[in-house]
């Protein structure tokens, strides 16, 4: 065991999780019922997704999830982090509910706890159903009332059995990366579309959280953000000020209205778009919390680029650092740093790391098997930076690995491998690679300091 994982940090009952997204890892796009999200739209757009991939068959989890719940009680995770297909369930968005699709989420949600494992449920991880993009999408306001009819379906069917729900994962991206830089669904790049979208992402999830807490009472909801530490990339004036706007950008106009603070004031007048707001809109956005969700890659450094698009911030990139094979630096310090901000400023009672991994170039040995110490030293190293915030006050509950398969990882396609499990795309089989093994070594070393 690595001297510097300091597991007797975690408190006894810390969950140790995997997670997945429903159309990274599903499949099965046109099985009983499913209509098209604007992923399917987007993916088989050509020129969007390297390699011309999509997200057809994936992993096929919707057939070969018994497998899956198997491998995780394999590794011995506690819990997983799942989102559901908002076009599975509902194939028009809103109204008819489409029963298969809904009993597929049943079934798997009863065998995880036959398995010992915790279900967290995401109830938006960006597939859309395309029908409602048509209508507008997340620039009306009718998304977002339509989403928290969804939730409120989802958990009346799910809620007696799942307490931990997330409404949202990351509205980071699907706002600015899919309506103001256009490499993500639905791909568009328009700033008044894209702070529309922004703003009734976060309406949905006030909705939604109000929604599924009258569906399923005892219901504990959260929400997902991604976020990265921001520096200057020198100390001149003006580099100061774009790290500034560039944290308005990644961090504060995500977290400031869902704890009260409203829309940050720099920033609106940066954007230079005005917001649709109605009464009671920033108390709906700013509904309590039980737990908060931390999605962490990466650090940003910045240096002033007045002439580039919003936030006129550029990202520097850094010599002689380490990096994952998707050329992000690897910054162990700033997921501690994080914490440590959404604990401390924003008054955070109950956080998880909810998504945190590494995707790295993997080779399948002669024997099958799949050493990747590269990933494996990225968990550690995460897991490190954990510790050190638990033992700093930070109220750490949980930790979900990014992520339990390799998957379709959207426009880089499946080029790029996050997976503690390794897929094989043409056959489908599943082999734990090293770093899996070595999460699953961590995970039973944990509950032996608590026995």
């Amino acid at each position: 065991m690595s001297e510097s994982l300091d597991l007797a940090a975690f408190p006894a009952d810390f969950l140790w999780g995997t997670a997945t997204s429903a159309y990274q890892i599903e499949g099965a796009v046109a099985d009983d019922g499913r209509a098209p999200s604007i992923w399917d739209t987007f993916s088989h757009t050509p020129g969007t997704i390297d390699n011309g991939d999509h997200g057809d068959v994936a992993c096929d989890h919707y057939h070969r999830w018994p497998e899956d719940v198997a491998l995780m009680k394999r590794l011995g995770t506690g819990a997983y982090r799942m989102s559901v297909a908002w076009p599975r369930v509902l194939p028009a968005g809103h109204g008819t509910v489409n029963r298969p699709g809904l009993d597929f989420y049943d079934r798997l949600t009863d065998a995880l706890l036959e398995a010992g494992i915790t279900p967290n449920v995401t109830l938006y991880h960006w597939d859309l159903p395309q029908v409602l993009q048509d209508r507008g999408g997340w620039t009306v306001r009718d998304t977002a009332e339509h989403f928290a009819a969804y939730a409120s379906l989802v958990a009346g069917r799910l809620g007696d059995r799942v307490t931990h729900w997330a409404t949202l994962n990351e509205p980071l991206c699907s706002a600015w990366i899919g309506h103001l830089e256009g490499r993500m669904a639905p791909g568009l790049t328009d700033l008044t579309a894209a702070v529309n979208a922004a703003y009734h992402l976060l309406l949905a999830h006030g909705l939604g959280t109000q929604a599924i807490r009258a569906a399923a009472p005892g219901a504990q909801v959260g929400l997902v953000t991604n976020h990265s530490t921001v520096e200057a990339a020198s100390t001149r004036p003006e580099d100061v000020a774009a790290a500034a706007r560039m944290d308005g950008h990644t961090n504060r106009w995500w977290l400031d209205p869902v704890y009260g603070r409203g829309f940050p004031t720099d920033m609106r007048e940066l954007y230079g778009v005005e917001l649709p707001e109605r009464p009671g809109d920033l108390e709906t956005i700013a509904v309590p919390l039980d737990w908060h969700g931390l999605n962490y890659y990466f650090p940003a450094t910045v240096t002033d680029d007045p002439e580039g698009p919003v936030p006129h911030a550029r990202e520097v990139r850094l010599p002689d650092v380490p990096r994952t094979g998707m050329d992000w630096q690897i910054d162990a310090d700033g997921l501690e740093t994080l914490l440590l901000r959404l604990t401390e400023e924003y008054g955070v009672r109950t956080l998880y790391v909810t998504e945190n991994g590494s995707a790295f170039p993997d080779t399948v040995a002669p024997d099958g098997s799949v050493h990747d110490p590269g990933r494996t030293h990225y968990l550690e190293q995460h897991l490190g930076a954990c510790a050190r915030a638990v033992r700093k006050g930070v109220p750490l509950a949980g930790y979900y690995a990014w992520s339990l398969l390799d998957n379709f990882e959207w426009a880089y396609g499946y080029d790029k491998r996050f997976g503690l499990v390794h897929v094989d795309y043409a056959t489908q089989t599943r082999t734990i690679k090293t770093s899996g093994l070595r999460y699953a070594e961590i995970i039973r070393a944990h509950r032996q300091t608590h026995t």
